[in-house]
């Protein structure tokens, strides 16, 4: 009974939770379910004949701007870690129940505008207003065909861990679209570029890029626990470790600015729109110039090794990554309901 009141903290469920309590309740077997749902996994992969069917569900619930954009591209990125494109998408949108038309109106163009620059067709869903909400939640579930994929539980010892433009991309638009608690005084036009990081939110192109080089055994979308929450995931789904080693890791200087004026750690921000890869040693410079042909950049920032998962910071001290983080992000949510 003591068990049943427990709290559970804001964010992703622990590994522990999900495994006790949901990775075993998935209903009927099926022999043509090829990847179950698994911690650190992106998606599921059906199998059909020759084919392959790509699947992952993803709800935006901390942001109130954009909030179409974001639910397109969230469940886009994760079926592109397999190294597909997306084609098809399914959508929930829940509405506050002091929502208008001009609420509804605003999610559906976003998403309808989103989904045709990425080539996705939305096939339906559903859409209500529901009550006890403060914002609208959006959850969708993008859908891709593919004859060969990876999975984040593929990376290797050895591999090299590179990743895409830098970290905490969704988390500083978030923050620059939103700067209550940023204080007075503060650099607007700073701000302005923050908030225009959404437009990095895609990771689709730079992921089927990647994958094309034949040098990538695993990807992951950076999104809830940033960065570091996508190493973590990485490496727990591989059953290995990592060196990662900060000064290695990019970051904007829009994100250290909100990220100081608001007191987060910027590694552990949420960071849709940054891809990490498991790389071939000796594939590295294929793969950047292949995600460079696509207008992105991408950085080797450690490696994945049999040992701890451990953080080099700046200045030498080590950090041991025994769970993965809570996201940055929470924190905002919970102190002014953002």
């Amino acid at each position: 009974m003591r068990e049943n009141r427990l709290e559970l903290e804001l964010g992703k469920l622990p590994p522990d939770v999900l495994s006790k309590y949901l990775l075993g309740m998935t209903g009927a077997p099926s022999s043509e379910l090829l990847v179950p749902p698994s911690v650190g996994l992106d998606f599921g992969v059906i199998k059909r004949g020759k084919e392959y069917l790509v699947v992952s569900s993803d709800p935006v619930t901390g942001v109130k701007e954009r909030v179409g954009w974001y639910a397109v591209n969230v469940s886009a990125n994760d079926v592109a870690t397999s190294g597909n494109r997306p084609r098809f998408m399914q959508s929930i949108i829940l509405l506050p129940e002091d929502a208008g038309l001009g609420t509804v109106a605003r999610i559906s163009k976003e998403m309808h505008r989103t989904a045709s620059r990425l080539g996705i067709t939305i096939v339906g869903g559903h859409t209500e207003v529901t009550p006890g909400l403060g914002r609208p939640i959006v959850v969708t579930t993008a859908f891709a065909f593919a004859r060969s994929f990876v999975t984040a539980a593929d990376a290797r010892e050895g591999d090299t861990i590179m990743l895409t433009k830098s970290a905490a991309v969704e988390g500083t638009a978030i923050c620059g679209s939103d700067p209550s608690g940023i204080g007075a005084g503060f650099d607007r036009s700073m701000l302005a570029r923050a908030s225009r990081f959404y437009r990095k939110l895609s990771i689709v192109d730079e992921a089927v890029a990647a994958f094309g080089t034949g040098s990538v055994r695993a990807m992951h979308d950076c999104t809830e626990g940033g960065v570091l929450g996508a190493i973590y995931e990485m490496s727990y789904a591989s059953n290995l470790g990592f060196e990662l080693t900060e000064r290695s890791i990019p970051v904007a200087k829009e994100t250290s600015y909100v990220c100081s004026r608001l007191g987060l750690d910027p590694l552990r921000l949420i960071s849709s729109g940054t891809l990490l890869l498991a790389v071939k040693t000796g594939g590295e410079e294929q793969v950047s110039r292949a995600v460079r042909a696509t207008g992105s950049r991408v950085t080797a920032v450690g490696r994945f090794t049999k040992g701890e998962r451990v953080l080099l910071r700046e200045g030498g001290r080590t950090e041991t990554v025994a769970e993965p983080p809570t996201d940055e992000l929470w924190k905002l949510v919970g102190a002014r309901g953002m």
